[in-house]
């Protein structure tokens, strides 16, 4: 719900960006078969014994043709990866980076959205693998990634564990044009050299499969040094339209030990049903922060639903923390009261910093903006529940 207010607001920045040189869809490990689950692995998943988990997870958006920057370049990632704090000391800062989309417009966008619910016609294959090679680039996204831990390690030592990738599925959204009776079912591609149809449940279980099976080829090809393929992430906030294929895309990925993720909306059809649906970990959404209508209640009702049903929370900013837009205090109370419930004494934290927030504060110049960044970045290192830094 949050990404569609704050994707709005963006839109506006149309911009063209030079891409690594698209390439033509391969076919990988992975037979796509939705009735038979058996999978090479590579060697790399041979020795993972179990699905792992983090502690602290960063959402980078970036994909879509609207953002501004387009890529997620290593000086961008730097503070992301390692925190200096006030006295020059130097910390090792989330230890998960989920990468992720909702849309792609913008002047050389394909005006397709990755999720339903954003008023543009469905992604396809071709869509959904340009967002593959996006993350993949050699000197940005993942790749820039395993390059600034590299960095990192040469002042802080190497981890306990390496950081952990999180990847988005887009959402097998049933009609080309949603809300649309008569779209076309048959518009995503082939698979196996059969059109898929996604009336069909298990086609489009077969289409995200196929997208598990080029990114965990793309993530073997890439030999990182520093960076782990963890799980991915279920792109889809509510489960309305999905519920019925959820379980097999579970099944799928934890058998070769990757976490299935999950983030809904506070209030999402679903929610309370997270570990019945499939997925490994959720992570509730308080959507408190955005609008100054909704009372500081909605945070510890938020906690308290959290605690309930086991699951996991969402820390949410973006660019209206800044001091010049007069909601500091809005991410200084999701702090407060974390505290207060022992949500960041005790469980998985997700943090959506809009597109880059995290860098906002840090740059702006703005001295409340510095102290509000120090006071951000020491919740996040001090955590008791951090083990693996």
């Amino acid at each position: 719900m949050k990404k569609c207010i704050i994707l709005s607001l963006c839109l506006c920045c149309l911009f063209a960006c030079g891409e690594d040189e698209a390439r033509p869809i391969p076919t990988y490990p992975g037979t796509g078969d939705t009735d038979d689950l058996t999978t090479e692995l590579y060697d790399w998943e041979k020795n993972r014994k179990e699905i792992i988990g983090s502690t602290d997870m960063v959402l980078l958006y970036g994909g879509g043709h609207h953002r501004n920057p387009h890529e997620w370049d290593k000086s961008r990632l730097n503070p992301y990866v390692k925190y200096v704090d006030t006295g020059g000391t130097s910390h090792w800062m989330f230890d998960s980076f989920l990468f992720l989309e909702i849309m792609d417009q913008g002047e050389m966008g394909a005006n397709k959205m990755f999720a339903n619910g954003y008023g543009l016609e469905s992604a396809n294959k071709t869509d959904w693998n340009n967002l593959i090679n996006y993350y993949f680039q050699s000197n940005t996204g993942i790749g820039a990634l395993d390059a600034s831990i590299g960095e990192a390690i040469s002042v802080l030592g190497s981890p306990q564990q390496k950081r952990q990738i999180v990847l988005c599925i887009p959402e097998p959204i049933v009609y080309q044009h949603p809300g649309q009776s008569t779209s076309s079912t048959k518009y995503w591609g082939m698979v196996d050299n059969k059109t898929l149809d996604f009336l069909n449940p298990n086609d489009r279980i077969k289409a995200c499969q196929w997208y598990i099976d080029q990114v965990r080829a793309k993530f073997n090809e890439k030999k990182y040094q520093h960076v782990e393929l963890a799980g991915f992430y279920w792109i889809a906030e509510k489960a309305t339209d999905t519920r019925t294929i959820l379980n097999k895309i579970a099944t799928y990925l934890n058998k070769m030990n990757y976490s299935f993720n999950w983030i809904p909306y506070y209030g999402a059809d679903g929610y309370n049903q997270w570990n019945s649906l499939g997925f490994n970990y959720a992570y509730l959404q308080p959507n408190y922060f955005f609008n100054e209508s909704v009372p500081d209640s909605r945070l510890r009702d938020a906690c308290q639903q959290a605690l309930d049903n086991n699951m996991n929370m969402e820390l949410e900013f973006d660019d209206n923390a800044l001091a010049s837009r007069g909601k500091s205090y809005r991410l200084r109370n999701y702090m407060d009261v974390f505290k207060e419930y022992r949500i960041w004494e005790k469980k998985r934290l997700a943090y959506y910093q809009g597109g880059a927030s995290l860098l906002a504060l840090k740059n702006s110049g703005n001295t409340a903006d510095t102290q509000l960044y120090h006071e951000f970045c020491t919740f996040v290192i001090s955590r008791p529940i951090r083990s693996s830094h």
